[in-house]
């Protein structure tokens, strides 16, 4: 087994965010809701546990606890913001709401430089390093046998140890790039503390998800839906490595994909990766399902379904067919509230985690279910993958139906293809589709605005450009194009594109936003 290091999870929005950190660290860890049965949580063999932040307050009924068995363990424990006020309330100090909240940037002063979770760190010059505070409450007395090890202006406990115990607690969040030193906390903690080996690597990863599929799989066959996108394609080369002939990749022409893309993907995975493809042309099937359907969630639910009915059809010509292999990640699992979160609310459904019908008759194969999108990278790297696969923009497992808001009409899908293809190739051109933005896309709306072209009145649609930078894809900010640029893409749109007489620029974070616009 590797090493270790269970995250248990209070409620927020950064969790999962604490868990890539400890993944970049090369430790594995597991993200757990809080109410984790003993039995669940100690199979793992935790070397350590770090308790997230949360919305409540550790004195809102039934506000969320910390298990019997975190402080039974005998292993290191990190709190963060709610995590340190839990650890705090429940050894004996005191919490209390703080008359003044600290939301947003904030100065630390580390006034015990010789802590292990401090290495590195700048011991504290009066200015102090920048940290990310999000909270109410704070703690006002510390447990019996814990010390101040950091404070800022507004929190004198902002961290507090108990090294004997290998207890710590912190009332910033380390795991958010607003802190940038906190990369360097979680990896003292987690391998100068908990004393975890980096043995989460992609080599590793490869051979344990290779064993991982031969024994659940055994000397069934699989099909795996393929779509060409990072996703599926190193979900298809890892499965493929494992079982070989055992897999028959599935690309189902939906006639929602990116202009060429269809070409492209038969070409790669049959001709230059030797990976036995089948390709399936259902454009008229899709279009027909979609016909009136404009709520974002029932346009998921209603590809989601079409997806396995043509899959079940497509594998009874293959024979008999026993599992269904997807490029299913965690953010996937994470927006569609299926990671074990109780009060998790769905952002909204992706269609390969919760729009799967429940009589689907396959078993499913997700080798990729708890790697974020850049462990996928460099899994595909591992793997041998070419980087115009690897380093492929993102893109929505129900295609362009979620870009074309409204209803989907060829017509409309069209329209949108064009617009798309050329935002894309003059970021490309300007050498900002890898390295500027980490996915750019163009949108159709429903909306028509009013325009002049050759002095005569247009009433045409819309196009709005996305465009965002992100570490991780769970936050993101809109990407600072130049505006050239977008001059001369919104120049060549409305010129090349029929039924286009207005462009539009997103400049939306998320949050509140999502990157997608459904």
């Amino acid at each position: 087994m590797h090493d270790t290091i269970i995250i248990l999870d209070y409620g927020s929005q950064y969790a999962q965010l604490i868990a890539r950190r400890v993944r970049e660290a090369n430790v594995y860890c597991e993200l757990l809701p809080w109410q984790t049965p003993v039995e669940t949580a100690l199979a793992l063999r935790p070397k350590g546990f770090i308790l997230s932040g949360g919305p409540n307050s550790v004195y809102d009924p039934g506000a969320p606890a910390l298990p019997d068995y975190v402080l039974d363990a005998g292993v290191p424990v990190l709190g963060i913001c709610y995590g340190m006020q839990l650890l705090a309330h429940r050894l004996g100090g005191r919490v209390a709401h703080s008359a003044r909240r600290e939301y947003g940037p904030a100065a630390l002063v580390v006034d015990e430089a010789d802590e292990p979770l401090f290495a590195g760190w700048d011991a504290g010059d009066g200015r102090g390093e920048p940290v990310w505070m999000s909270h109410g409450d704070k703690v006002e007395a510390l447990p019996p046998g814990y010390r101040p090890i950091a404070h800022s202006d507004n929190s004198p406990y902002a961290a507090a140890a108990n090294a004997q115990r290998g207890h710590y607690a912190v009332q910033f969040h380390p795991e958010v790039v607003h802190t940038p030193r906190g990369r360097v906390l979680l990896s003292n903690f987690v391998h100068r503390i908990c004393g975890c080996r980096p043995d989460w690597t992609p080599a590793n990863v490869i051979d344990a998800q290779t064993a991982a599929i031969r024994q659940q799989v055994g000397d069934g066959r699989v099909v795996l839906g393929l779509s060409g996108g990072v996703d599926s394609a190193v979900a298809a080369a890892l499965m493929h490595r494992a079982i070989g002939d055992q897999l028959t990749c599935i690309f189902v022409d939906t006639g929602l994909l990116r202009l060429g893309e269809a070409t492209q993907v038969v070409q790669t995975f049959q001709q230059e990766q030797g990976i036995r493809l089948v390709a399936v042309n259902a454009v008229e099937e899709y279009l027909e399902a979609l016909t009136g359907v404009t709520d974002p969630e029932q346009k998921r639910r209603v590809i989601g379904e079409k997806f396995v009915r043509v899959f079940e059809r497509e594998a009874r010509r293959l024979g008999h067919i026993d599992f269904l292999a997807q490029g299913t990640i965690y953010p996937d699992v994470i927006e569609s509230a299926g990671s074990g979160r109780g009060a998790a609310h769905v952002i909204k459904t992706h269609h390969n985690v919760g729009g799967l019908p429940d009589d689907m008759q396959f078993q499913l194969v997700e080798p990729l279910r708890m790697l974020f999108k850049d462990e996928v990278r460099r899994l595909g790297t591992a793997l041998g993958l070419p980087d115009s696969l690897v380093w492929r923009q993102p893109f929505p497992g129900p295609g362009l139906a979620v870009r074309c808001l409204g209803e989907v009409t060829w017509e409309r899908l069209e329209r949108l293809r064009a617009a798309d293809s050329i935002f894309v190739a003059e970021l490309a051109a300007a050498d900002l589709l890898r390295e500027g933005t980490q996915q750019a896309f163009a949108v159709l709306l429903p909306v028509r605005s009013v325009g002049v072209m050759g002095d005569g009145r247009t009433y045409q649609e819309v196009v709005a450009l996305r465009a965002v930078t992100t570490e991780d894809f769970m936050t993101a900010d809109w990407a600072r194009l130049p505006y050239d640029l977008l001059a001369r893409v919104s120049r060549r749109i409305v010129n090349e594109v029929p039924g286009v007489n207005r462009v539009v620029f997103d400049i939306t974070s998320k949050p509140p936003g999502t990157i997608e616009w459904e």
